[in-house]
């Protein structure tokens, strides 16, 4: 504890060392103080709890961070209220520091760095694929610092970092789903091909990819076991604009079923491509890329009958332990507030508050190693559901359910997102049943 309150106590003074003109310069980059003490009395705590939040608000990426600035306000507001009190009965107003990666993985360590070394927070929440967490954790877990993190795959977060099923880490904590549990809602939407026996591998050449794309632990020894074959052309660098090879490859093969993880304007390049070229599977898994509805509505009626992994959604039977809202009201609110379709994301950064909230307040103090502490034996229910830490499947990683969907397209251009597997997680419901893509006129 003594290493983690020096190395706290050194950042402090860096913190403090920074010119008037610098630390003007990055006001400009934070959020407003979300705390107060309102409505339960003034603070007594000696120091304001500082969050740090970290997501891809800008670049190829930016459609996880659709939901921030609601999510953000919303948090403006329970924390203006409420503060946080710590077990040690300390009453503390909360202020969140928010930075934009601009989906790009070196800024992403960078405004980590800033956050703790500059803006001295106490611990990072942080999200949207490894490109995002994995630096941000990686700086944290350098720097003596807590950091909560989702929305990766568990296995490019813990192995890509360099974790191993005994040994994991001491600052970083992560809650989401598997590979294994994407193979189980794949495997159920698969079963609707005919004669099926290849599958086509469009991988990316980043760490989504090559979590994918492990002959151990990947998609491959998956596939084999469902009696397919994978066909994997290899890796491709992200921003591809030219998927011919792939595609020809695809057909070549008869592959009728497709799984890919590509970000979202790499996927749009590709399923133009591969329909203006004559490519046409019968089932087509697409992880990550399709996840929102403005990434499918851009490749206008060639959507329908695409599904993806369904890691939250209105219909999911939990509650905010912070606002006491359903997931159905909470995505209404959205809806109300913004005017947009509710997203996936929006639950896990209600989540990620959730779970910072639920540390604190199990936390002896705002030392680091309390919170640590804290986090590490935590359990709560959110709005995604159950986050344990004490329960595996590694250390430091906590899972969250996941259920199977695809889009349906509507009467009016729109799409709506139907939850159509859900074997692994019967308690939340269905809207449909599977279906093959259907290419009669196109």
């Amino acid at each position: 504890m003594d290493t983690a309150r020096s190395a706290r106590t050194t950042r402090r003074i860096l913190a403090l060392s920074l010119t008037a003109a610098t630390a003007i310069a990055l006001a400009g980059c934070s959020a407003p103080t979300l705390g107060g003490g309102g409505g339960g009395g003034e603070s007594t705590g000696t120091d304001t709890i500082k969050i740090g939040y970290v997501t891809p608000q800008t670049g190829p990426l930016a459609a996880f961070g659709e939901a921030d600035a609601f999510v953000l306000e919303q948090m403006k507001d329970y924390f203006e209220e409420n503060g946080v009190t710590l077990a040690d009965g300390t009453k503390h107003d909360v202020e969140i520091i928010s930075k934009d990666t601009q989906s790009d993985p070196k800024r992403a360590g960078d405004v980590a760095a800033e956050l703790i070394l500059q803006d001295g927070v106490d611990l990072i929440l942080v999200s949207s694929t490894p490109e995002t967490t994995n630096p941000v954790s990686d700086q944290c877990e350098a720097n003596q610092v807590v950091c909560i993190s989702t929305v990766a795959p568990w296995q490019a977060w813990y192995f890509g970092r360099g974790g191993t099923p005994d040994k994991g880490f001491d600052w970083t904590y992560h809650f989401f789903w598997g590979l294994e549990d994407a193979e189980a809602v794949y495997s159920d939407i698969w079963k609707v091909a005919t004669d099926a026996k290849g599958v086509a591998l469009l991988l990316p050449n980043d760490s989504d990819g090559g979590a994918w794309a492990d002959e151990a632990t990947g998609f491959p020894p998956f596939i084999t076991d469902q009696g397919l074959t994978p066909d994997n052309p290899g890796a491709y660098p992200n921003g591809t604009t030219d998927f011919t090879a792939q595609i020809t490859q695809f057909k070549n093969s008869g592959d009728s079923i497709l799984t890919a993880v590509p970000i979202p304007p790499d996927f749009t390049t590709f399923w133009k491509q591969a329909v203006q070229q004559g490519y046409q599977p019968e089932v087509a898994t697409v992880a990550k890329a399709i996840l929102f509805p403005s990434a499918v509505e851009a490749l206008g009626d060639l959507g329908n009958n695409l599904s993806t992994e369904v890691w939250w959604a209105p219909s999911y039977p939990y509650s905010s332990s912070l606002t006491g809202q359903s997931s159905e009201e909470y995505a209404a609110a959205f809806t109300e507030s913004t005017g947009q379709q509710w997203t996936q994301p929006l639950g896990f950064a209600e989540a990620l508050f959730e779970v910072a909230n639920a540390a604190l307040e199990k936390s002896a103090s705002s030392d680091a190693a309390d919170i640590k502490e804290a986090v590490a034996t935590l359990k709560v229910d959110t709005i995604v559901g159950t986050v344990d830490w004490t329960s595996g499947p590694v250390p430091n990683v906590s899972k969250t359910p996941l259920v199977g969907g695809q889009w349906r397209l509507q009467d009016d251009g729109s799409y709506e997102l139907v939850i159509v597997s859900n074997s692994e997680h019967p308690d939340i419901p269905t809207g449909g049943t599977p279906e093959k893509i259907d290419w009669t006129g196109r």
